[in-house]
């Protein structure tokens, strides 16, 4: 088997590819990636049998036909460092040689018959996204998961799906991420709302696998596993366990006092009152008085700080301990010139944080010491 490829492109697929493959498992084998040269293109493959990726590159120069396993953190480090040219790749007897100009190398390889495969989208009967509407929703709701708890739902995301729209929430039981979009369905998808509940690593795979905002996304969900085709990606991840909590009963609808930021600002501030902050005086008060919002912390360790930001405020005084993380992960996924309202209660309540209409952030306060 032999073929000739753009370094460049080969390199890309091999990244994407490769954010699946386990750097710790006893089955060595998954630390490979397998690529597969059939009718004028290659398809890469990787899995650690949770979740998998297939990745299809139509321009290459092949003549041939076959399959092998790559190394892939050497074949990574090969292709990082070579030039920007065409990259030749042949398997004999169990070798793989890389050349690329004035570079040659040769590596042992594995049997590819060993490797579990990475099955293909061919549903008739799924939803679609766009790009644009699926990559904003995983940027804006996927660092809110938890993957080191008990409940193994909270370390996956939601995913909605309906007819004329798709709502996406994560949580890890402190705080609450929610964003709807519009999708639509293909062929024979019922009335009832689709509800499946997909862990974090695919998620993550399938927001790469969008390169382009216009593109669509098609998403197939089965009774135990889900797959999704963007692109040349079909990611394929098997369904979290466990029930996923209601989250729209979370949500606050009631509010006493709203104050609007522009998102780049309010960032900034909440980063700078972070830095005087230690593992055991995480919180910062955000003092909210006419016309100012004050952000305090202080760690005996550290030293103490005041920030003051200029808000639209003329309610009675407020101050709410947040942690400081939770604010600014919500913040970084926005634009910089973006406005976000926030809705507060008291000092106890949950607050809401509102980007627009289709995006909801809840964070519940930290008990003053």
């Amino acid at each position: 088997m032999n073929l000739v490829c753009s370094r460049s492109v080969l390199s890309t697929a091999l990244s994407i590819v490769s954010g699946v493959v386990p750097s710790r498992t006893p089955q060595e084998i998954l630390k490979n990636v397998k690529l597969t040269v059939r009718d004028g293109q290659a398809t890469l493959m990787g899995t650690d049998q949770e979740v998998g990726i297939r990745y299809v590159i139509t321009d290459i120069q092949s003549q041939s036909s076959g399959e092998c396993l790559l190394p892939t953190q050497r074949v990574s480090q090969i292709l990082r460092e070579l030039p920007e040219a065409e990259v030749s790749l042949q398997v004999d007897d169990q070798q793989l040689r890389i050349r690329c100009g004035q570079s040659d190398f040769r590596l042992s390889v594995e049997d590819p018959a060993l490797f579990p495969d990475v099955v293909e989208f061919r549903d008739q009967d799924y939803h679609i996204a766009s790009g644009s509407v699926l990559k904003q929703g995983i940027q804006r709701t996927i660092f809110s998961t938890d993957s080191e708890s008990t409940r193994y739902a909270l370390g996956g995301v939601l995913m909605e799906l309906r007819k004329d729209g798709l709502t996406l929430a994560a949580t890890d039981g402190r705080r609450l991420a929610v964003y709807g979009g519009a999708a639509t369905a293909h062929g024979r998808v019922t009335e009832e709302v689709l509800a499946p509940v997909i862990p974090a690593k695919a998620m993550t795979l399938i927001e790469r696998s969008i390169q382009s905002g216009e593109q669509e996304v098609h998403i197939a969900v089965h009774a135990n596993d889900v797959l999704v085709r963007s692109g040349n990606s079909t990611i394929y991840a098997r369904l979290v366990e466990g029930r996923f909590p209601r989250y729209q009963d979370v949500i606050p609808n009631d509010f006493t006092r709203s104050v609007s930021f522009v998102t780049g600002p309010f960032l900034s501030a909440v980063k700078q009152a972070m830095i005087v902050t230690n593992d055991e005086s995480k919180g910062v008060d955000f003092l909210f008085e006419s016309g100012v919002l004050t952000l305090k912390s202080s760690a005996s360790d550290v030293g103490t700080s005041s920030v003051q930001l200029p808000i639209a405020y003329d309610g009675e005084p407020l101050s709410v301990t947040f942690d400081p993380k939770f604010v600014a992960e919500f913040l970084r996924v926005l634009e910089n010139s973006s406005q976000v309202t926030l809705h507060m209660v008291d000092e106890n309540s949950a607050a809401v944080y509102k980007a627009d209409d289709n995006y909801t952030y809840v964070v519940m306060p930290l008990a003053r010491d």
